[in-house]
């Protein structure tokens, strides 16, 4: 491994409490919350090479329906699964546990960039199970763990 991708691994392993969350239209570039205005979500990187990621939207309340059961999943994400860097500026994550079924046994790419304590993870555009028929981009901000 050379030194500067053994430092990015290094700068990447630890806890990070999520800050902002967006999707990304590709067809049309517009851009929207996630989750709300204030989603709740966390991402730890293991120097073992596991990740684990989960966002959640802030308004989220206790179900009390079968269909406010089923909304649950479209308000979330988590995935989990070993990763490996690529160039120093992106991560892939052969994913082993996901909320969505559909995502287990893929792998999932992702840019990033670290500035300061911040944590900047984009994805490349691609097919979502929120979004059957379009193509977005998402867009997470992310602020380490002190």
């Amino acid at each position: 491994m050379s030194d500067t991708l053994a430092r990015d691994i290094s700068n990447l392993v630890g806890a990070w409490t999520l800050s902002a969350a967006e999707w990304e239209l590709t067809e049309t570039g517009e851009r929207f919350d996630m989750y709300g205005p204030n989603p709740r979500g966390c991402i730890s990187f293991a120097a073992t090479g596991r990740m684990v990621a989960l966002v959640t939207s802030s308004s989220s309340a206790p179900p009390k329906t079968d269909t406010d059961r089923a909304a649950l999943t479209k308000a979330m994400m988590a995935y989990s699964g070993k990763f490996r860097l690529e160039g120093g500026v992106q991560f892939i994550t052969n994913v082993d546990l996901a909320w969505h079924p559909a995502w287990v046994g893929t792998e999932q790419l992702r840019f990033f960039k670290i500035e300061n304590d911040t944590l900047s993870i984009w994805s490349r555009e691609q097919a979502h199970p929120s979004f059957p028929g379009k193509t977005v981009r998402g867009h997470l901000s992310w602020r380490r763990d002190r």
